[in-house]
């Protein structure tokens, strides 16, 4: 039985499959992007009914297509995220296969290239790109064992507030997918409380631009990695009912009580670390910092925007702050369901080279990975800030087909004479000089 054959294999059609075909298409090589389910589909079924784009529709987009239906200033839902991909797919007339799912791609020995077996059959490729992004595997804290009176769902679970047991929630983790969670969760009815960690938390918008349009103009898009030491924490924003900035306090003291990092659980009481209020100082730092830097911006640039004085007022600090909770007794308090909004971890199972961690991260610079011919894409941070936004993962994938294109380039490269040629003919000329 014959095995195909293609220049380069993508892995995975949402944003960073299709983007990498664009650039692929524009190189001239030939190329492949495989898909298990159907293009995009973690946005239509990996995301609650409600969830837009964090980012507004005139910057969370392909440079060469707009939205169709969503207003420049406003925030696409998932699904028409996921239409959006579609239609761009259709317009670059991307090669996509889906329902076919990568079992294992293994380096060849004694050739170049990778031999990559599916659920359709084997294909031999000279360049793979893990193009699965970073939200493979829902992460959910030992915390609470699972045998505990309680219904326990990751954050890609949830779909609406009806799914959900009758009774209160906890919900664990307050980036973008937290903080709205746990506030569609209070407007249902629901007693909500909402567990808060370290968190970055942008305005939404100040002075009549959007904090996408500040950190592009203060050039944050492109820092390469988080500040020096700092750990890794979340990013509190959200285009939900119109895009507003999250605030804490806000949610407080609307009924939604506030805990610090969820640490332990026993005898059906969760216990909680009392760093609440250093969490929402950080946040508040970090929000108050943006601001200052839009000031300057502007007075140095002398632009005319919108004086906005009431964006650094604060409402009072709710008790939850005041006097944190140490502990939850779930049912003393009614919680019937822990919603837990913890992040995700990678899985490359599928992928058997040398380019991993001991942790089983990938080993990368700028998604050209350690091991020669494998790429990555769509993770955080792969070269800058942007990466992780729709627009982001587009250059990320022009750079990624750049570099195969030059490793192409060394692969086809042939000396015009051979080391064994041009000795003959320096021996030639030396005894025609000696005639």
């Amino acid at each position: 039985m014959s095995e195909e054959q293609t220049e380069v294999l993508v892995v995975g059609a949402g944003q960073a499959g299709v983007a990498m075909s664009e650039h692929l298409s524009q190189r001239g090589m030939s190329h492949v992007i495989l898909e298990r389910d159907r293009i995009a589909e973690k946005w239509r079924t990996g995301r609650w009914d409600s969830l837009v784009a964090n980012g507004p529709a005139w910057h969370d987009r392909f440079p060469n297509l707009e939205f169709k239906e969503t207003d420049p200033d406003g925030f696409a839902s998932k699904d028409q995220i996921a239409e959006y991909m579609v239609d761009y797919a259709h317009m670059i007339d991307a090669p996509i296969r889906c329902g076919v799912e990568v079992v294992s791609v293994r380096k060849n020995m004694g050739r170049p290239g990778f031999r990559v077996e599916t659920s359709a059959g084997v294909i031999n490729a000279q360049y793979v790109v893990a193009a699965t992004g970073p939200f493979q595997k829902p992460v959910i804290p030992s915390v609470v064992p699972k045998n505990v009176d309680v219904d326990q769902l990751h954050s890609s679970s949830y779909r609406n507030p009806e799914q959900l047991a009758d009774g209160g929630v906890l919900v664990v983790g307050a980036g973008s997918s937290g903080a709205q969670i746990a506030e569609e969760l209070h407007r249902s009815g629901r007693e909500v409380y909402l567990a808060v960690g370290p968190h970055d938390r942008p305005p939404r918008s100040y002075r009549s631009r959007d904090f996408c349009w500040w950190l592009g103009v203060l050039n944050k898009w492109e820092e390469t990695a988080p500040t020096a030491g700092a750990k890794h924490v979340t990013i509190a924003v959200s285009g939900a009912n119109g895009g507003r900035t999250v605030d804490f306090r806000r949610l407080a003291h609307g009924g939604i009580r506030l805990l610090g990092r969820a640490e332990s659980y026993e005898n059906g009481v969760v216990h909680f670390a009392r760093d609440l209020p250093e969490n929402i100082a950080r946040g508040d730092a970090n929000y108050l910092s943006l601001l200052d830097e839009a000031d300057e911006y502007i007075a140095r640039n002398g632009l005319d925007l919108p004086e906005e004085p009431e964006a650094r007022d604060f409402a009072p600090d709710p008790e939850s702050m005041r006097d944190p909770l140490e502990e939850l007794d779930l049912a003393a308090s009614g919680v019937k369901t822990i919603v837990w909004a913890t992040g995700f971890s990678v899985d490359y199972t599928w992928l058997d080279v040398n380019a991993f961690d001991e942790n089983g991260r990938p080993k990368h610079q700028r998604g050209v990975s350690t091991e020669p011919g494998v790429y990555f894409l769509g993770l955080p941070w792969q070269s800058r800030r942007g990466s992780s936004f729709i627009w982001g993962v587009w250059h990320d994938a022009k750079y990624i087909a750049d570099h195969i294109a030059i490793q192409r380039n060394y692969s086809m490269y042939k000396p015009a004479h051979t080391t064994w040629e041009r000795s003959l003919e320096a021996q030639s000329e030396s005894v025609s000089s000696i005639s």
